[in-house]
């Protein structure tokens, strides 16, 4: 009777450590990210092979010319800082200090200040359009203007299954999706690669892609050159996702299952 006694409490207690095992694993839903939004394909989205400025861009611009005299007025100056409130030195830097650029940013409506010629809207255009603009009005005060234009903020992110998810800044204003993917270390073994995710704001809204990595068709995808502010997701296949269900106490769990398994089955045999 005793035995008997013994043996039903532990296939209870079996049983209820099963369930827990269950009902500790999160699902897939809670795991993925962005999946309220079917996205089918990018259809919707066009070739953007040269970057064009949009709201909260942060741009130097630069003019020179054969008489530097003539220029200045078109030029922000630079502000010079020490990070110990230390004096400067005749190059305006000491061994803590440092010059700090003064940057144009792009407001909501797309314009830029600029010295001398007032509100420029360069919203929507490239950097070719904005140069030549510049350089039709800067012809007015200056004669033979160059023009130099450089995106600073040029940032792409890349999220989930790669080596070294972060925001990366842009050096030279182009890269495609297999180059961020290469900042990122590249996908790990668990990122399916026929489902990365890009989020891209159009116009001020937001515009959602999926690509297929597995397939050579990638590069003529009007995503696969990214724009600024692109975030790519890599989503994890079902190993990674069943990998993170697990936690901690799972595994003691499992672990107790298994002994308790053991003695149920010594005590089984042995009322043989």
């Amino acid at each position: 009777m005793h035995t008997t006694f013994s043996l039903k409490n532990t296939i209870k207690v079996l049983s209820i450590l099963l369930i827990a095992v269950l009902t500790s694993c999160a699902s897939r839903k809670d795991i993925i990210y962005f999946q309220d939004e079917p996205v089918s394909d990018e259809t919707h989205l066009e070739n953007n092979y040269e970057l064009s400025y949009k709201p909260n861009d942060i741009l130097t611009i630069d003019v020179s010319a054969l008489d530097p005299d003539a220029v200045r007025p078109f030029n922000l100056s630079s502000v010079m800082y020490s990070n110990n409130g230390g004096n400067l030195n005749n190059a305006g830097l000491n061994a803590n200090g440092s010059v700090l650029r003064q940057t144009y940013l792009v407001d909501p409506n797309g314009n830029i200040e600029f010295p001398v010629l007032g509100t420029l809207n360069i919203g929507g255009k490239t950097r070719a359009e904005v140069t030549e603009m510049l350089k039709e009005k800067l012809t007015v005060y200056v004669k033979d203007p160059i023009v130099n234009i450089r995106l600073i903020n040029f940032t792409v992110t890349v999220l989930g299954e790669v080596n070294r998810p972060g925001t990366y800044t842009i050096q030279d204003e182009r890269i495609s999706l297999t180059e961020a993917l290469g900042l990122a270390g590249d996908l790990t073994i668990y990122g399916k690669r026929n489902n990365v995710f890009l989020i891209r704001e159009v116009n001020g809204q937001k515009k959602y892609a999926k690509l297929d990595l597995t397939s050579i068709n990638v590069v003529n995808s009007p995503v696969y050159y990214l724009s600024q502010n692109d975030v790519i997701y890599v989503e994890p296949n079902n190993s990674r996702v069943r990998q993170s269900t697990y936690n901690q106490t799972t595994g003691v769990i499992i672990s107790a299952v298994a002994t308790l398994a053991t003695i149920t089955a010594i005590i089984i045999n042995s009322n043989k």
